[in-house]
């Protein structure tokens, strides 16, 4: 499970919400909305945009943890450069 998929489901179950209703709001089917949570399937901005609008959560967390996910998904591939890649756009991102 992906940091966004499990943090999205969180939300779902405090407020008693089906993943059908979910998935109706964002005009998908309820299998792409379980593989999201699951993080078999990865969002799009605008689905992780809608989903905290929808869950009234914090769109700033839900982007993060969608962001998070994208660099490690990213970075797992390429064990033996990825820290210090990390360091080099880390450096960039201060300026």
């Amino acid at each position: 499970m992906t940091h966004l998929g499990k943090r999205i489901r969180e939300l779902r179950e405090k407020q008693n919400l089906l993943l059908r209703q979910v998935a109706a709001y964002l005009e998908v089917d309820t299998a792409l909305m379980s593989k999201i949570e699951r993080g078999d399937r990865k969002p799009s901005k605008q689905q992780v945009i809608n989903i905290a609008k929808f869950l009234n959560a914090n769109e700033d967390e839900l982007l993060t943890l969608w962001l998070a996910d994208k660099i490690e998904s990213t970075i797992v591939e390429e064990p033996k450069v990825a820290y210090q890649a990390m360091k080099i756009a880390n450096k960039n991102l201060k300026r």
